[in-house]
């Protein structure tokens, strides 16, 4: 037995404690969309720009990417970033496919749960990205379902750069509850790093850690 309130696993599926849940928040990368960051770095390592991963990881980023994430530079600002800090002169179209590289396939046995769970609660998307990211998985999305839009799943989807707030910030979660109009108490937020489950612990939301073994059609929600 776990601790108290701790998720049990019964068989192939963790029994997620749900007791006066209303509301769903789910992140997109790692939840929702399987991403790869090495493919990213490697892109970049082969465009010559050699200390890419040491100023981007998805737990800690140079001003550069936290600025685009949060909409506070363009795209231009940020590929002429990218060709200073390779010190060569890439096009936007290299600098933007490797940027992309990282964005894989959508988890569909996922997205179809999220179709069985919005008869029971009022589901949202929080996730950190950007607008080169956005306009690539976005594009991604509608060539390859039935739903014209990737946020028809949800209530009200949250970007970072479109807000201007990003995880694991405190701020961004009180935002949400205050803009979706729902208490911390009956919400439950889903996300794949540990230090954005911390942000949304420190406002009063209940959380589940994902692992990179689990989705989330295997919590059985009771």
């Amino acid at each position: 037995m776990g601790p108290p309130n701790a998720p049990e696993l019964f068989g192939a599926f963790l029994f997620m404690p749900m007791t006066n849940i209303k509301n769903i928040i789910f992140d997109l990368g790692g939840v929702l969309l399987d991403i790869d960051t090495s493919k990213t770095n490697m892109a970049f390592e082969q465009l010559g720009i050699n200390n890419f991963k040491n100023n981007y990881a998805l737990h800690k980023m140079d001003s550069v990417f936290e600025n685009l994430e949060t909409g506070k530079i363009s795209e231009a600002a940020f590929y002429d970033s990218m060709r200073t800090l390779g010190k060569t002169p890439l096009s936007d179209q290299q600098i933007r496919d490797a940027w992309n590289a990282l964005l894989l396939d959508f988890r569909t046995e996922s997205l179809a749960f999220l179709e069985q769970l919005s008869a029971r609660h009022n589901l949202y998307l929080l996730s950190n990205t950007n607008s080169i990211h956005f306009t690539a998985f976005s594009q991604r999305f509608t060539a390859g379902a039935e739903k014209k839009n990737f946020n028809d799943y949800f209530t009200k989807a949250y970007y970072s750069h479109v807000i201007g707030l990003r995880k694991p910030d405190e701020e961004i979660y009180s935002f949400v509850l205050e803009d979706a109009g729902i208490k911390a108490g009956e919400t439950l937020f889903i996300d794949d790093l540990a230090i954005n489950i911390e942000g949304a612990k420190s406002v009063g939301i209940k959380t589940h850690h994902l692992l990179p073994n689990e989705r989330i059609e295997k919590l059985q929600f009771s």
